[in-house]
């Protein structure tokens, strides 16, 4: 399960509760009236299909064409997320030193060009593991950058009462990407090769990068004397996400099923290119199939917050999507049906991701100050993703001593667990979640 992220000691002076500042030339209404919010949305929408296509073409490229080991797709996959543990405090630090945009539009060039590597090195017939390894790392640092920026830079765009209206629109976009994606890219793989339909990628990143040139935000870098030593704005950033006692749960469940569900997403295309025996084509169906469950979440997530509170859908969803991460392993055992299983856990593990996400990050953006914004966010990853490189390294060590099947049971229990942070606690018992003025900042 790939999850967005996301507060216990007291702040020491408070501050001023947050009040967002219009932005010029927004709407009032629907963010569909909004041109600069759309220019920025299409472009990522593009970069999520590209995403998507080589978050399939990579592991293909790696176990079928240079015969990787189950050691060697663990090093691959700690590499692609090693950044939010090496660099995600003093990421979310400088970005608030910076014009967020202006990070993403130079992310999105250094993962263009990195990428493009691939191929022109597979084209030479000099590819190799460690060059993988190369590219996971700087894809991967790149995308730190551009992930703490993406996550803070809504609130410079829209007015305060569309934000979780826009949060929602970006994550049904990710999710139609994860629809058409991995199909597409299972596609192109047929047709040209994995190496080259990593090229598809190269072309969505630089169609963001042109329409981020083209957006328009109201940010306002920080004044020079507002800026501390870095040091002291990382450890200020880590009050702010540790000082809530909500946030510090939601952080607990995300943090600890991000480690398992890593354990299984490493193992994952040996489990079903190798261990099932599906093929390229194949895999990338059930990943499209099942995402459209998480279309389907983002749509329906304003309707369960309407229906049963924001607080309450926190630790229904985290229930609903730790269960059924035990239908992975059980796909080995039942060969049969494997397929329609696999297919039935993607849909209902990427809706309920997607209900636990939007409110969640809604809920984090809304309490959060905005000169604390990318430091916020880059805690929080540095908390629940960066377990990942960590845990792609532990999968595939015990994929080598223990087998695929049984590495794949030990994540989904560890992800059973993980709802318990949230389960047992007072979300039950309320129904919508504080708003800003109820937390103020260090």
């Amino acid at each position: 399960m790939s999850q967005s992220e996301v507060p216990s000691a007291a702040a020491s002076e408070p501050i001023e509760p947050h009040q967002p500042t219009a932005v010029p030339g927004a709407t009032s209404g629907s963010l569909w009236r909004d041109g600069n919010f759309l220019t920025m949305w299409s472009g990522q929408a593009l970069a999520q299909v590209g995403s998507q296509v080589t978050e399939l073409a990579i592991p293909v490229l790696a176990v079928l064409l240079l015969q990787a080991s189950e050691l060697e797709v663990g090093l691959l996959n700690a590499a692609g997320v090693a950044a939010f543990l090496v660099v995600g405090l003093p990421a979310g630090a400088w970005i608030d030193r910076m014009r967020k945009r202006r990070v993403m539009i130079w992310a999105d060039a250094v993962r263009a060009a990195a990428l493009l590597a691939l191929p022109l090195l597979w084209w030479a017939g000099s590819l190799q593991m460690w060059h993988l390894y190369v590219v996971a790392l700087v894809v991967g640092v790149a995308t730190v950058f551009f992930d703490v920026s993406y996550q803070s830079i809504i609130p410079s765009l829209v007015r305060p009462g569309q934000i979780a209206e826009a949060n929602g629109k970006l994550e049904a976009t990710r999710e139609l990407a994860n629809i058409g994606g991995p199909a597409l890219g299972g596609w192109l793989i047929g047709i040209v090769s994995a190496p080259f339909a990593i090229l598809t990628t190269v072309v969505t990143y630089i169609a963001s990068f042109v329409a981020l040139l083209l957006t328009r935000d109201h940010e306002e870098p920080r004044a020079a004397e507002d800026r501390g030593p870095i040091l002291t704005e990382i450890a200020e950033g880590l009050r702010w996400v540790f000082g809530n006692p909500l946030l510090l749960r939601i952080v607990g469940t995300t943090g600890i099923s991000n480690f398992f569900s890593t354990i299984s997403f490493t193992m994952l295309p040996i489990f079903l290119l190798r261990e099932l025996g599906l093929t390229p084509a194949a895999m990338g169906v059930i990943f499209a199939l099942g995402s459209i469950g998480g279309l389907a979440g983002a749509v329906a997530t304003p309707h369960i917050v309407r229906w049963i509170g924001e607080a309450r859908a926190i630790p229904a969803s985290a229930i609903a999507f730790s269960a059924v991460a035990c239908m992975l392993p059980l796909a080995a055992t039942f060969p049969a049906v494997a397929f329609p299983l696999l297919v039935v856990q993607g849909f209902i593990g990427s809706f309920t991701v997607l209900l636990y996400n939007i409110t969640q990050v809604t809920f984090r953006q809304r309490i959060t100050p905005p000169r604390l914004l990318g430091r916020m966010n880059a805690s929080v990853r540095f908390c629940v993703w960066g377990v990942m490189p960590i845990a792609a390294l532990l999968a595939g060590v015990l994929g080598t001593w223990l087998g695929v099947v049984p590495t794949m049971w030990i994540a989904a229990v560890g992800q059973l667990l993980s709802a318990l942070c949230v389960v047992i606690g007072p979300f039950w018992a309320m129904r919508e979640l504080p708003d800003a003025d109820a937390h103020p900042a260090p």
